[in-house]
């Protein structure tokens, strides 16, 4: 993928990822594979330096990283890994890059960031992303974008590159984190679920196999029933998509059902069983731990 220079030339497009762990690692090597000029880093360099075997530009800090992009990509934990790591790399974003902030921040991070890269001077565009660490490997995530219009042109490059498609919430700085507390609240909830029936039909003296057979192909079955289901019988939880960032989640969603002043009661619950099982894999598993808040 090129972008126009000076003289007619034709140049690479640069794009930086900022942040290179379950998610990052996956979305740098699918931007690698559209042919992007890939540079990353990772506050833990270990996590970046496989990368260079791909053949991205590993990055010794954010400032220098950024110092060529077209495209700046965040994925890190939260709002304020993000706003620490931007406030370094933002005065070297050189004129006419844009920042596209892939983590989940919620309502009050989105717009702190937005601010952030307005002080500074570089565009912005809110794009939060839905899926976990196979699609973030196989570009087939779905972003859910927010920002100008006249922006979605020059991040569709890289957006093209990681994902299947790309939903466009709006243009309010936030209205792309608004789309995903929507999407996760959905997402979280079906795992806690399966969990939950995971936990009775064993509970009850039944094989769990039984309540997945049991809903396979049928209205009410899903994908994430299954894969999860099955994480959550065999009791192993690589991670994909992992249960501390599921806490975390829970929270944000809890904060937005306030401020759209919806009932947040199952929220609150599903947030005690996250923050359970977080506490007892210290974090380090697959959403599907929930199941040990369950007892199982």
């Amino acid at each position: 993928m090129r972008r126009p220079a000076g003289g007619g030339i034709l140049e690479p497009m640069v794009v930086v990822v900022l942040g290179t762990g379950l998610m990052g690692a996956g979305m740098a090597r699918s931007l690698l594979r559209a042919g992007l000029d890939v540079v990353v880093w990772n506050r833990s360099a270990a996590k970046a330096r496989p990368l260079a075997d791909d053949g991205a530009v590993v990055a010794d800090d954010p400032k220098s990283a950024v110092a060529e992009a077209d495209i700046v990509l965040t994925m890190l934990f939260d709002a304020d890994a993000t706003a620490e790591v931007m406030a370094e790399a933002l005065p070297a974003v050189k004129e006419g890059a844009v920042w596209a902030q892939c983590g989940t921040v919620g309502l009050d991070g989105g717009e702190r960031l937005a601010e952030l890269a307005a002080k500074h001077g570089v565009a912005y565009v809110d794009a939060p992303v839905l899926g976990t660490r196979t699609p973030a490997e196989e570009g087939k995530l779905t972003v859910l974008a927010a920002g100008p219009t006249d922006l979605r042109a020059a991040v569709a490059p890289a957006f093209d590159a990681i994902g299947v498609r790309t939903v466009w919430a709006g243009e309010r700085p936030a209205d792309g984190q608004r789309l995903k507390l929507a999407t996760n609240s959905w997402v979280l909830s079906i795992t806690a679920a399966a969990a939950q029936a995971v936990a009775l039909t064993r509970g009850l003296g039944l094989d769990p196999d039984a309540f997945l057979e049991a809903i396979a192909g049928g209205p009410v079955d899903s994908i994430y029933a299954q894969v999860k289901g099955r994480l959550m019988i065999d009791g192993e939880f690589p991670p994909s998509f992992g249960v501390d960032g599921a806490a975390k989640d829970t929270e944000l969603i809890v904060a937005a059902m306030a401020a759209a002043g919806t009932d947040d009661r199952l929220m609150r619950v599903l947030e005690d069983f996250y923050r359970t099982a977080a506490r007892q894999s210290q974090g380090s598993e697959d959403m599907a731990a929930v199941i040990r808040a369950f007892g199982s």
